[in-house]
């Protein structure tokens, strides 16, 4: 199983964000401001203490006038196409590490590619109970389709159970959630469109 975890560190979040503020010329409280998170917050994200969600990712980046895609790109890729073996996925595998972020970890299926209107990635959902706080809502759309486990997705007041080979398409505006449920936490591919 590969550490997601290292992978999204490796992509400099934070670094990111402050860089990108800085050259706004934004405070932090502005940035907490224009996104309504907390400043506390975002100076352990900018500080790599917290990895944020996708969610987070999203506020942030409409906060700093960005695309999601920003974030998972580097400054000197051109590149129109982005193409990644199975076997160069697997020669990155690590040490299994069960620090989620919010109950789920997510890895870019297409770094470095610029200016894409959606994001796909690989996400795994952590094993625990349902709670109220896990639900998330942001603009735009949001498509997922399960590999394997079972994982429990709330939409609003509903509650759906998707198995492997099930997918879920839905306006994310209204509050979302999920959480792995049976023996095995639930990995999906999950793409993210966000109207910019």
């Amino acid at each position: 199983m590969e550490n997601i975890k290292s992978e999204i560190r490796e992509l400099r979040l934070g670094e990111k964000i402050r860089k990108l503020r800085q050259e706004r010329r934004l405070t932090l409280q502005e940035l907490a401001d224009l996104t309504g998170l907390s400043k506390p917050l975002l100076s352990q994200i900018e500080n790599d203490l917290v990895i944020p969600p996708l969610a987070t990712l999203l506020k942030i980046s409409k906060g700093l006038k960005v695309g999601i895609h920003f974030f998972f790109e580097e400054e000197e890729d051109r590149r129109k196409l982005v193409l990644i073996r199975a076997e160069e996925r697997q020669s990155r595998r690590r040490r299994r590490d069960k620090d989620y972020t919010d109950g789920y970890l997510y890895q870019s299926l297409a770094p470095g590619l610029r200016n894409k209107h959606m994001e796909p990635f690989l996400v795994e959902f952590e094993l625990k109970e349902w709670d109220d706080s896990f639900f998330y809502s942001h603009d735009g759309e949001e498509f997922i389709y399960i590999i394997e486990g079972e994982l429990e997705f709330h939409y609003s007041e509903e509650v759906h159970m998707l198995r492997p080979g099930d997918s879920i398409f839905y306006d994310s505006s209204e509050p979302h959630g999920y959480v792995s449920v049976g023996e095995q936490n639930a990995r999906a591919v999950a793409v993210l469109y966000s109207k910019d």
